[in-house]
């Protein structure tokens, strides 16, 4: 009979384990399974925590699955906005930032405040055209802030290589790891100094949280990001951190379903008469389409749908869809056609269902 060992605690856990197992109170009789909402303003003195604007237990399990998920430390914000501008706000005034041409409008509408109010410039590149990208990377560069894919272009960068170009001038990269999620891809690993979540997406899950979060590897980018985070109290709340670490825990299960119903829809999608163009990377849960017949075809579109829901987030477990251009802040590049959509959880045939019918009426 061949000799018991020990359970080897040193193998690796895949992504799908580590979003259950960790994030949890030690394994102790009568402890809960799950962390608690720790609902203090104030702690007694002696300890790291001190103040309520430092530091939550429930925040930190949280940030503890993220940062394994990215493989860095984590820092969770009230949003994905306070989490990016808190970023953005370590460049220099005077400095350089080369930024992508479409991505997230909070982000562009960001650097245009800080080239406005701090004289930072901005150079907007396509991030999937390695080539351009490389060329912007010139000496006095600061930062690269990259989105793969892009929203909601749906380019998808080099991140790797770009990463290399980017140090190879002094700047720092950091990555809009939104779209993609840390079980996609990792740009940490890649070579990314920083990067960056709007939470309230994939990683909460359910359409009911708004949290941000950064991970980063580099100690003196987590002090300062933490200092900000300290000074300026942009914080999230303990039950918003509760709810996202709960719908992270099935973020494995909801990126592997919708994942696969977003390449059954591309299929069928790239045969319908109303559509002109499908934008899809490959991977995701996000498709773009450009409608024939326009905004207004494409408004049509967006109205006569009854399972997909008109709405302008993304990545929760139900299907929505918008005309990006409906918003002002939307780049011009972008077609006035183009419609977002985020693909859930639901039935396949349920969903192209929905979604073949509303096209059909844009044909009249």
């Amino acid at each position: 009979m061949a000799a018991v060992t020990a359970h080897d605690a040193t193998r690796a856990l895949s992504s799908s384990t580590l979003t259950v197992k960790l994030g949890r109170p030690r394994g102790e009789p009568d402890q809960p399974l799950n962390e608690p909402l720790v609902m203090a303003s104030t702690y007694v003195a002696g300890g790291d925590l001190e103040y309520g604007r430092y530091g939550n237990q429930t925040w930190r399990a949280f940030e503890d699955v993220v940062g394994a998920l990215e493989g860095g430390r984590a820092l969770s914000f009230a949003s994905g906005m306070a989490a990016i501008a808190t970023v953005l706000d370590l460049v220099a005034p005077g400095e350089t930032v080369v930024a992508p041409r479409h991505c997230y409008q909070g982000t562009l509408a960001h650097l245009a405040t800080l080239a406005q109010r701090d004289g930072i410039k901005v150079v907007a590149v396509d991030v999937d055209d390695t080539a351009q990208v490389q060329a912007a990377l010139v000496d006095d560069v600061a930062l690269l802030w990259l989105e793969s894919p892009t929203n909601p272009a749906l380019e998808v960068a080099d991140i790797a290589t770009l990463c290399h170009s980017a140090h190879g001038v002094g700047a720092r990269v950091v990555v809009d790891n939104t779209f993609a999620t840390p079980l996609v891809q990792r740009p940490l690993t890649l070579g990314a100094d920083v990067v960056v979540h709007s939470g309230t997406k994939y990683i909460s899950g359910h359409s009911d949280v708004m949290i941000g979060l950064v991970v980063t590897s580099d100690d003196e980018i987590y002090g300062a990001v933490d200092g900000a985070r300290r000074t300026r109290g942009a914080i999230p709340g303990t039950l918003e951190a509760w709810l996202a670490l709960r719908g992270l825990r099935t973020l494995h299960l909801r990126v592997e379903r919708a994942h696969a119903n977003a390449a059954a829809l591309v299929a069928r999608l790239d045969e319908h008469p109303a559509v002109e163009r499908v934008r899809y990377p490959g991977f995701g849960a996000i498709i773009a389409v450009e409608v024939a017949g326009g905004a207004a075809a494409a408004d049509l579109f967006t109205r006569s749908t009854s399972l997909w829901v008109h709405a302008t987030s993304l990545g929760g477990v139900e299907s929505s869809l918008e005309r990006r251009r409906r918003w002002a802040g939307e780049p011009r590049t972008i077609p006035e056609s183009l419609v977002r959509l985020s693909v859930g959880i639901e039935d396949v045939e349920d969903l192209w269902h929905d979604l073949s019918g509303a096209l059909d009426q844009t044909l009249g």
